[in-house]
């Protein structure tokens, strides 16, 4: 069974208080376009990242989140300066800080910089169907032009909240190649 594949670039969440703080009081997020996973979107909102050696504009997804995070590539976390553990998302305890530059003022994040642990997206139908459960870890061969791997330490995410997608970054995706509409398959 074959599933979309795709490639989540550099993007921030944040909490309501560090939105005031970046974008001034009664500021909501715009959305401007809607996400794979229900619910979801990105937002017209960008902030800057900024770290020992360097900055970069990211964009923010919503809804608002309990806890700001960045997720970032280990590429951009080297061009920045910043240690990214790979770690699943909202998992944020011991990881690095950044600072968030927004037009109305800045935010100095304790902790949340991660590099996203790969993972699929599945609801309980999707996850019976692949022989999967969830926190399970799983490989996916990707089929690109010249570039055909296989991925490791793939996680299954399982939720009726959730639409059936594997993301993963773009260092991720520009090693094997990933340009347009490409499929993933669990192999054993």
């Amino acid at each position: 069974m074959k599933f979309i594949v795709e490639t989540s670039a550099r993007h921030v969440h944040v909490s309501k208080e560090d939105l005031v703080k970046l974008f001034g009081e009664g500021h909501n997020l715009t959305k401007k376009k809607d996400l794979s996973q229900p619910g979801q979107f990105a937002c017209e909102e960008k902030v800057e990242i900024v770290g020992p050696k360097g900055s970069m504009k990211a964009s923010i997804l919503g809804p608002e989140r309990k806890e700001s995070q960045v997720e970032i590539s280990l590429t951009d976390a080297r061009s920045l300066g910043l240690n990214a553990l790979v770690r699943e998302s909202g998992d944020l305890e011991g990881t690095m800080g950044c600072k968030l530059v927004g037009p109305s003022g800045e935010v100095e994040l304790t902790k949340g910089v991660i590099a996203a642990k790969r993972h699929i997206h599945a609801t309980v139908k999707d996850a019976e169907a692949l022989g999967v459960k969830n926190g399970e870890v799983v490989n996916v061969k990707v089929d690109t032009n010249g570039r055909s791997l296989v991925f490791g330490d793939v996680v299954v995410r399982v939720s009726d909240s959730y639409a059936l997608a594997m993301h993963i970054d773009t260092d991720e995706s520009n090693a094997a190649g990933c340009s347009g509409e490409v499929f993933g398959e669990i192999v054993k």
